[in-house]
């Protein structure tokens, strides 16, 4: 039983490390997908929120 306690306890100490790099890869994933969102369509937003800001002023 203290064997398998044992390999337990090492698996979750490798886990506390591999989910670390887990969030920061799909951080770095989310990062990139916007980076790109906003230069395919930057014109686009800038437009929308000029309009946005135009409507708003007006009333």
């Amino acid at each position: 039983m203290k064997r398998i306690i044992g390999m337990y306890e090492r698996l979750r100490k490798h886990a506390k490390g591999q989910t670390m790099t887990e969030y920061a890869l799909i951080l770095a994933a989310i990062a990139i997908v916007v980076f790109i969102a906003y230069e395919t369509m930057g014109n686009d937003i800038n437009s929308l929120v000029g309009r946005v800001d135009s409507y708003l002023t007006a009333t």
